[in-house]
């Protein structure tokens, strides 16, 4: 009997702890679900935020909460406030129930979309969602860094529905395809990724995208810092995606069959895959007639060779190698670097460091006093040092030379790479001559092999070749013969003639 009783006692306990175990959370769901979507819980999200308003229309019962600074305030009166001023209470049923009020009863998508520049309606423990998105923002003007003497001289803003309609202005086609996704735990930046349907390579956009989501950051403010998100290599000096500020550029590289990212909040708009030659083309090549393109951009290969390797020889020819310099110059470099009391190595080392510094004062003062300090201040302490007998006259030439071709270089992110590479093969140079100069391009090129974009060859198309895709590479030929996009891509029609940049 006693083990019967304890059967009995434990199943009535259980019977008992059934009922509880149900009715609880359903209870308390019920309770939370209430509290959340009430005008209280929304305002209380706010809390010691001024610049959220709180406006009450106590005849009919309505609370309205927007930020002001993030609104059309002329949509608001038009489309809102005047007609709910205006309005009855048997009126409201009508006015909120057309489409543009969305009725919503998730906590988390009212707040956000108060952030987003909507307006939120309350009325009976109803929430309605109405989008009055309208800020200040700057207007379409020319680009700072992608200047060019012929072509269109707009350029993105920081405005992402600018952007969207800068792209849709020029490709009037629905096969467009555009994806909205949301970066940030906290700031919450949204990135449109575009794609023309047909076009793009399905397998890239979809990795592209899963890269995008797969961000974990807090914040994301600008699209240079986005793409260093979703870099193959993020640990490599040379970048791996394209960024430009010109809506043709961008809607080019879309025509070719590549994907744009635009995010929201920068002018700064990412382009994927790319490969290393990518960052040598510019718009003028393609408004200027096919030979002058073609000699304005062989003349930047050029200028990349000097600004990597030109100081470093310098130093390699004057510290192991004298027997490479002409007899006629020898006599002259002699004379030059009689009193200077550093090895060529450190005396490069110092100019190019000045330089620098000479290049970033000038970028963050103000413009008309950076083109003095760049100016007066290169002429000035060249001739001082030279003068001091701290460096000689064909170093500061040579300094002088890689600086302003680095210049020559479209790209700002690339030249700024091509800079720092620059020191390396110097101290290279410095230590072993010119095996070590040549072993640090040989490094440079085994590393540039080893690169991919998107999953792609950063050095298509010569890994792998494609002979086809070379008629855009060093030159630039005439449209008449740059009838496939590139190999890169791996389009499915690539065959159609379509002109490209």
């Amino acid at each position: 009997m006693a083990i019967w009783d304890r059967l009995l006692f434990s199943f009535s306990r259980q019977v008992d702890r059934e009922p509880t175990r149900f009715e609880i959370p359903a209870f308390t769901e019920t309770a939370q679900t209430d509290e959340s979507i009430s005008l209280a819980h929304i305002l209380e999200q706010f809390e010691d935020c001024i610049d959220v308003f709180h406006r009450n229309i106590p005849s009919i019962q309505v609370d309205i909460v927007y930020i002001p600074h993030m609104i059309d305030h002329t949509q608001l009166s038009r489309e809102v406030m005047d007609p709910l001023s205006n309005a009855q209470t048997d009126d409201l049923s009508p006015i909120l129930d057309q489409s543009q009020f969305e009725q919503s009863d998730d906590p988390k998508k009212i707040v956000v979309g108060i952030l987003s520049g909507q307006v939120a309606i309350f009325h009976n423990e109803k929430v309605y969602l109405f989008f009055v998105y309208g800020p200040e923002a700057r207007s379409v003007q020319q680009s700072e860094t992608e200047t060019v003497i012929t072509g269109p001289h707009d350029a993105f803003t920081e405005t992402a529905g600018t952007n969207l309609s800068l792209v849709r202005r020029r490709v009037k086609s629905s096969h467009l395809k555009v994806i909205k996704l949301e970066v940030g735990e906290v700031t919450k930046t949204i990135v449109f990724v575009l794609y023309i349907k047909g076009i793009a390579n399905m397998d890239l956009v979809d990795e592209f995208v899963r890269r995008i989501r797969e961000i974990e950051i807090d914040a994301v403010y600008d699209g240079n810092m986005f793409s260093q998100y979703i870099d193959d290599y993020p640990y490599s000096l040379f970048p791996q995606f394209l960024i430009t500020e010109r809506p043709d550029t961008a809607v080019s590289k879309l025509v070719g069959g590549r994907i744009l990212a635009i995010v929201d909040g920068s002018p700064a708009v990412v382009s994927a895959p790319t490969a290393f030659f990518d960052f040598f083309s510019s718009a003028d090549d393609y408004y200027q007639r096919w030979s002058i393109g073609t000699a304005t951009r062989m003349l930047r290969f050029i200028a990349f060779l000097i600004t990597i390797t030109f100081t470093a020889v310098y130093v390699s020819v004057t510290t192991y190698h004298y027997e490479m310099i002409p007899e006629a110059l020898i006599l002259t470099l002699r004379d030059s670097r009689s009193k200077v009391p550093f090895p060529p190595v450190i005396e490069a080392m110092l100019m190019e460091v000045t330089i620098e510094l000479l290049r970033e004062a000038g970028a963050r003062l103000p413009t008309k006093i950076g083109q003095t300090i760049g100016i007066v201040g290169g002429i000035v302490i060249g001739q001082a040092a030279v003068q001091a007998g701290l460096t000689s006259n064909i170093l500061i030439i040579a300094v002088a030379s890689s600086a302003i071709s680095s210049f020559v270089i479209p790209s700002y992110v690339m030249s700024a790479s091509i800079r720092l590479i620059r020191f390396g093969l110097i101290l290279l140079a410095g230590i072993w001559g010119n095996f070590g100069l040549m072993a640090g391009i040989g490094f440079i090129v085994i590393h540039l092999c080893g690169l991919t974009s998107l999953g792609t060859s950063y050095l298509s198309p010569f890994a792998p070749t494609k002979w086809a895709d070379w008629k855009d590479v060093f030159i630039r030929s005439p449209f008449s013969m740059l009838t496939a996009r590139p190999s890169q891509v791996k389009t499915t029609n690539s065959k159609k003639n379509k002109m490209r940049k």
